[in-house]
């Protein structure tokens, strides 16, 4: 009798382990999907700067391309400064989304590592 309660307590901690194990690797998954997410739209921003303030062909398909994902990425940062200069407009704004994303990112990270 003491050996099937015995067995039993270990068969529970097996599998506790076993969960800790899988919550462990699908938040890691997730940890790494959330940071390629967060670089890829902060990258895209910066890409948009450097093609409005560099003086890209606005026609061209992959400036169309990534001023098209770049709008709704820059989440109303859009117009938070008013400069004369478009281009500084781009600059300043997208540049400031683009830093949000990384930190956000990061924050995200951070809080899933300490569910794991």
């Amino acid at each position: 009798m003491a050996e099937d309660v015995g067995s039993g307590a270990h068969h529970r901690g097996v599998h506790r382990a076993e969960l800790r194990r899988a919550r462990t690797r699908v938040v890691g998954a997730l940890i790494i999907a959330v940071r390629w997410f967060g670089t890829l739209c902060a990258a895209l921003l910066a890409i948009h700067v450097v093609l409005t303030v560099g003086g890209a062909n606005p026609e061209n398909g992959i400036t169309r391309f990534v001023a098209y994902w770049a709008d709704p990425l820059a989440l109303g940062f859009q117009e938070l400064f008013m400069p004369e200069d478009p281009k500084v407009a781009v600059l300043v704004n997208y540049g400031i989304a683009s830093i949000f994303w990384l930190v956000v990112t990061s924050l995200a990270t951070r809080v899933l590592r300490a569910i794991a």
